[in-house]
């Protein structure tokens, strides 16, 4: 590898950014905004004269039409950040961008990669002498634009030269940049998989509390409006509950509400996907991450539910309780499951950085969704208090806090439950949410049940509560089986 800088008589760039779609565009703006110096390329270079004359107008943001150009205009080390669509197309990108740059160089990936991808790129590029980063990016492209929620990880000898970046254009709270390194390899990337999964939770939440007002209790769009912007100002107050408040306020050209408008059908990128796959992998029971999966999986065979709606009936009970009472409810309900959503994300994470080798910081990464991104909420402040208090803390349920809250919810979200199973309105994630928390506080479960019916018809053993744990026992139930036992596996 060589060093080519043909940029000479002017100020090289600070950072390259490869992939101008809009979260790669502001971003650019963002750095640009805050003093540095940024020269992008993207492969259809058209994107690349538009976004000069335009959007970059006025401003030091070098174009370039081809990796070669992009490479030379940046000073040493060279930072390149790719801001492209996740799988082969960054493992292209890093093979043309090798040959090119010197060791020490750097590699950031700002796309939603898989964490296994990510720890690949990074050993892999080690090895060659670059440096890479595979940052989670969230906010959006209003995020992007003016301050979103960063997690870095990868090869931290990159972290004193992009720290500086990095942190200024993200969010800050309370003084504090959104953005802390978060561990090696794919751990970055890791804690954005579980950041979108927690958001499709607190998504399919919220859905859950639409349908069941709208379609079981009657109440109009104007009214639905009126109640998630009122929630936001209490304990609900996040980001998710703020722009439900503002889309419910949105009319179409009739004036009509939009939100009516808009095909029951939704789609998904798979980092939710991702998050339930690896919940599987680590035996961590993640279940309303699921559900919520599933309820997209499910939302997407419209033709085959509208069948379905015609033979088995939908018409759903007209109810005729105290509404009033019923909306407080539905609010309890929504703030514990939404308790659930975070507890089970960061059992997820704590079982990962055991598995993985990462010396997560859950305060840390509390912190960084504080402010900028998605899933951004009133009690994630709280979260860090609780692992800033005890950092081994094994799950946020038996914080002081969060064991409170999810006890004064507790009352209105079986209400919910109630209320929804009488009416026929799917809640998935509300009430799988109620049964895992019924779940983690029984000091007894029924598993005793099932592991004598798979020692009956497998021979694979229990264990017993008047004998030392990893003591294992078969019984011959039926006279003929003998004494010889299966091996069995934990999780």
């Amino acid at each position: 590898m060589t060093n080519k800088n043909s940029n000479t008589g002017a100020k090289p760039a600070d950072i390259g950014l490869i992939g101008l779609a809009v979260m790669g565009q502001n971003l650019v703006l963002n750095l640009n905004d805050h003093g540095f110096k940024v020269a992008v390329y993207n492969r259809t270079t058209t994107k690349v004269d538009n976004f000069i004359a335009g959007p970059a107008a006025q401003t030091q943001v070098i174009g370039c039409h081809s990796t070669q150009a992009l490479v030379d205009s940046l000073s040493s080390p060279r930072v390149v950040m790719l801001m492209v669509k996740a799988g082969s197309v960054v493992d292209d990108f890093i093979r043309q961008l090798t040959p090119l740059l010197d060791a020490g160089d750097i590699i950031i990936d700002g796309g939603n990669s898989l964490f296994t991808d990510t720890t690949r790129r990074t050993q892999e590029l080690h090895k060659q002498g670059i440096v890479f980063v595979g940052t989670g990016v969230s906010g959006g492209e209003l995020g992007a634009r003016h301050g979103p929620s960063i997690m870095p990880g990868g090869n931290k000898q990159a972290w004193p030269t992009v720290k500086p970046m990095l942190q200024a254009i993200s969010a800050k709270v309370d003084g504090q940049p959104c953005c802390q390194w978060v561990g090696n390899d794919g751990a970055g990337h890791y804690v954005k998989m579980i950041h979108n999964g927690i958001e499709y939770g607190d998504m399919q939440l919220i859905c859950e509390a639409y349908q069941l007002m709208r379609y079981g209790l009657g109440l109009d769009v104007k009214q639905l409006h009126e109640i998630f912007a009122e929630w936001n100002r209490g304990v609900l107050d996040s980001y998710l509950i703020e722009i439900t408040a503002d889309i419910l306020a949105v009319t179409d050209a009739d004036g009509a509400p939009l939100i009516d408008k808009i095909l029951d059908t939704a789609g998904q990128k798979g980092t939710g996907k991702w998050t339930g796959i690896n919940a599987l992998e680590l035996g961590i029971p993640l279940t309303l991450i699921g559900e919520a999966v599933f309820a997209r999986c499910l939302s997407a065979r419209k033709d085959e539910r509208v069948r379905a709606a015609a033979i088995l009936g939908s018409t759903m009970p007209e109810f005729d309780g105290d509404v009033a009472a019923c909306v407080r409810q539905i609010h309890d309900a929504l703030y514990g499951a939404k308790m659930i959503s975070y507890a089970q994300g960061f059992m997820l994470m704590r079982e990962a950085a055991g598995e993985y080798g990462w010396a997560l910081n859950f305060g840390d990464i509390a912190l960084m969704w504080r402010g900028g991104c998605i899933i951004r909420s009133r009690f994630l402040g709280n979260i860090k208090h609780a692992f800033d208090t005890q950092p081994e803390l094994e799950n946020l349920l038996v914080d002081d806090f969060f064991a409170g809250e999810i006890k004064k919810a507790d009352h209105g979200w079986r209400e919910t439950a109630k209320l929804a199973i009488s009416l026929g309105v799917p809640t998935p994630a509300i009430t799988s949410a109620l049964a895992f928390y019924d779940g983690y506080r029984s000091a007894r479960l029924p598993a005793n049940l099932l592991q004598a019916q798979r020692d009956y018809f497998g021979a694979h053993t229990y264990e017993r509560i008047d004998r030392a744990r990893g003591e294992f026992f078969h019984t011959d139930w039926t006279g003929e089986g003998g004494d010889v036992s299966s091996s069995a596996y934990n999780v």
